[in-house]
């Protein structure tokens, strides 16, 4: 069994949160792969130079001076931070983009209806499993942030729930995967106030269902979206769930069907 873990939300920002899910995460046995986010330190960073962030439904829009932050955040910062914390683990991480390696190319997202700016599209299949394959049986853990490239010379800006979930399908096709998404709150909710509400099964019809009413939103709309694309697929079992409970089994599961 590969495990792909996706750590994002309040957890990479918060030091001892991050160190708490990482010894977690070091201490789970067999092939695994890491994918993160850091979304709030690149809203905070872009707010510092007077850069304005814009969102719609959870994506971030990425113009020039946006790309060239998001590189330095992702790509820079925040993944040799959890790299050199991994190492410190006796877990040893190998940090990459998409770029490297060809491990994810992207397409650019036509700007029709909505101009994303510089923000790619993944196409599973391009995942590059073979160099997965070489890094996972010499026992290196892939740490992977949402930093693409288009083939052509330019990086684009990936959502990086997509970027788990390509790569799930992508290691998938090695041996059978788990994909997990961690981070602070306990799994999908009925009332974020509390923390006793978390629905324990979540299928394309309750999707609809929860969107409708407002209770799934944002960016928990490009999460479920990519877990359910997974599940279809044939990811083995897709979960979403508190970055401290990464090895129970509590949390939400995205299922096709029930």
């Amino acid at each position: 069994m590969i495990n792909v873990v996706k750590i994002g939300g309040n957890v990479v920002d918060d030091p001892q949160a991050l160190k708490a899910f990482l010894k977690e995460f070091a201490s789970m046995p067999g092939m695994k792969i890491l994918v993160h986010g850091g979304g709030k330190e690149a809203t905070r960073m872009s707010s510092e130079l007077g850069i304005e962030t814009t969102m719609i439904e959870g994506r971030r829009v990425t113009d020039g001076d946006t790309l060239r932050i998001v590189t330095m955040v992702y790509a820079g910062l925040i993944n040799k931070r959890i790299v050199a914390m991994l190492q410190s683990l006796e877990c040893d991480a190998l940090g990459l983009t998409g770029a490297d390696g060809n491990l994810i190319p992207a397409t650019r997202r036509p700007a029709n209806p909505i101009d994303y700016g510089f923000v790619g599209d993944i196409d599973p299949t391009n995942v590059n499993t073979e160099l997965l394959n070489t890094l996972l049986h010499s026992d290196i853990v892939p740490t992977v942030c949402a930093i693409c490239h288009d083939t052509e010379g330019n990086l684009l800006n990936c959502n990086a729930d997509s970027v788990a979930a390509a790569v799930a399908l992508g290691a998938s096709r090695i041996a059978p995967t788990r994909l997990t998404y961690c981070f602070e709150l306990p799994g999908v909710m009925a009332d974020i106030d509390d923390p006793g509400s978390v629905i324990p099964l979540v299928t394309p019809d309750t999707f609809e269902d929860l969107k409708a009413r407002g209770i799934v939103a944002k960016g928990m709309i490009p999460k479920i979206h990519n877990a359910l694309e997974c599940a279809r697929e044939g990811v083995a079992e897709v979960r979403i769930c508190a970055s401290t409970a990464l090895c129970s089994d509590t949390g939400t599961i995205i299922r096709t069907r029930i």
